[in-house]
């Protein structure tokens, strides 16, 4: 990788144009990284425009291993076999191993593996010029006068885009977390494991509270991660309200965090819609590549980065042709028709009362795992996700089934006539509830976008947990385990998860590790 870190002040002469490059990337996150590490593999020239140098990226990232590419496994700082979910009293256990990534490993072998081919330039980019005539450049232009000729530019500058301008139908709906590093005298999770999701609230908790859960995962000795996590929310939860949460959380479990290493702070939306297609791709969370349920986007980003680069340099040098067929890889008819189903199914979870949300995962982890596993892959088709919505449906109490049933009404166009077409029960379903439920099944009101007031009022309702936090009440059965659960039947999924890590791959992940760290 090659560095271009020149910058000049806006008052200055305004330079030559650049180097032409095949492919330009605004941003330097993830998914900018992972896709232009992938077009310099393919021996394409790249430029990629990012506001700093190279350095690790900040936030928080974990994975479904099973989800990473084989060399992203290597880039992993721990790996969970002990996964569960706490949507009642008891715990369930995921039987999926999870990972946490090496954010500093993750750049360094992307930017390892781009090579020569790729230049890293300090800048900041504020717009493009079309193509004057079909088959000419794209020019982007940078804060400080730059001009950087390329065949494509691709927009990953984030969720709010740089070049092209993402939507969120209805308004942004958030999700927002509060986290900590920090030591812990007492284990505020289970010791050993990772807790994907904790629904239960202390006693202290208000009634009417909009719901959230806790992130935790154990980093070895007294090194935890804990986050206060609001899953959605439109107008999103405030940094001021998670944090005092998380602290009444840990404090009420007699958990409180000794010295803190580092917090964090995230907001961003849930429910950007699919883009159409233009002269810019869009791509990463700019391209409404955030799972709308789960909220994750880097590992589907790294599994895109392969297909849409391929795209690109089977096309080039025409850039337009490039640009039209890595959007089609990126969004094809199938797939924008399953992200407006995913998006009918994160307005039912906007409108769940507080308890209703811990009831919807509660029925959602009940289903078999595959299923649930799907639902919460990137590229999943409609026909599978609508299964699963009426599986959860079939599963959910009818606290959790009218809002279910709302969320289709309000979507009675293309995603509704998509299921009736797809999956005809479906539709079979769709009526019976219309049937039952004719009318007064409105959306809630759309907030402001991207705001986050410091004050808000909401009228959801909680439940309380009368026997305390996990890792907290010191009782011996320190899985947590339902005690209703098949310990067989889960120890089967775990080892058919934990397969494909055995053996030959096993010893090429330590291997590839290795190799990381002596770079």
């Amino acid at each position: 990788m090659q560095h271009d870190t020149a910058a000049r002040s806006p008052e200055a002469t305004p330079p030559a144009d650049s180097l032409m490059t095949d492919v330009l990337v605004v941003g330097g996150g993830p998914a900018g990284v992972a896709l232009a590490s992938e077009l310099a593999v393919r021996g394409l020239q790249v430029r990629l425009v990012a506001p700093h140098l190279p350095r690790p990226f900040a936030p928080t990232y974990g994975a479904w291993l099973d989800e990473l590419p084989a060399w992203a496994r290597a880039c992993t700082a721990d790996v969970w076999a002990d996964v569960r979910a706490y949507t009642g009293p008891h715990a369930t256990s995921l039987t999926r191993p999870y990972a946490l990534l090496d954010n500093a490993a993750l750049l360094d072998s992307m930017l390892a593996r781009a090579g020569k081919h790729l230049i890293w330039t300090q800048g900041t980019v504020i717009r493009a010029d079309p193509r004057s005539s079909p088959g000419a450049l794209l020019l982007a232009h940078g804060a400080a006068g730059e001009r950087w000729p390329a065949r494509v530019i691709v927009d990953a500058g984030g969720h709010g885009g740089t070049l092209t301008r993402p939507t969120h139908p209805g308004g942004a709906a958030l999700q927002t977390a509060y986290g900590i590093t920090a030591t812990f005298a007492r284990p505020p999770s289970a010791p050993g494991a990772m807790v994907w999701m904790d629904w239960r609230q202390p006693p202290s908790a208000l009634p009417e509270a909009a719901p959230t859960f806790l992130y935790a995962m154990h980093l070895g000795g007294e090194r935890y991660f804990v986050q206060e996590t609001s899953l959605v929310g439109r107008p999103g939860l405030t940094r001021t309200e998670l944090e005092a949460r998380l602290y009444a959380r840990l404090n009420a479990a007699g958990t409180p965090p000794g010295p803190i290493e580092f917090t964090e702070w995230v907001a961003f939306p849930m429910n950007t819609a699919a883009p159409d297609p233009g002269p810019v791709l869009a791509f990463g969370s700019a391209g409404g590549l955030v799972h709308p349920v789960s909220g994750f986007q880097v590992s589907g980003a790294l599994a895109d980065a392969p297909a849409v680069a391929q795209a690109l340099a089977d096309a080039l040098p025409d850039g337009d042709a490039a640009t039209r067929a890595a959007w089609h890889v990126l969004w094809p008819p199938e797939r924008r028709a399953a992200r407006e189903l995913a998006l009918m199914g994160l307005d039912a979870l906007l409108r769940l009362p507080a308890d209703g949300l811990p009831a919807f995962f509660q029925s959602f982890f009940r289903l078999p795992a595959a299923h649930w596993h799907a639902f919460l892959a990137p590229r999943t088709p409609t026909p599978v996700l609508a299964r699963t919505m009426l599986r959860v449906f079939a599963h959910a109490p009818n606290s959790v089934r009218l809002p279910l049933v709302g969320a289709a009404v309000a979507a009675s166009g293309v995603s509704v006539r998509a299921l009736g077409s797809l999956l005809p029960p479906f539709k079979a379903s769709l009526n019976a509830a219309l049937t039952l439920f004719p009318a007064g099944l409105h959306a809630r009101a759309s907030g402001s976008g991207m705001t986050q007031p410091e004050q808000s009022q909401r009228e959801d309702q909680h439940e309380i947990v009368e026997d305390g936090m996990q890792g907290a009440t010191g009782n011996a059965d320190s899985n947590g385990l339902d005690p209703n659960v098949d310990r067989e039947e889960k120890l089967d999924e775990l080892r058919e998860n934990l397969a494909d890590m055995t053996h030959e791959e096993g010893q090429r992940l330590e291997e590839a590790k290795a190799e990381i760290a002596e770079r």
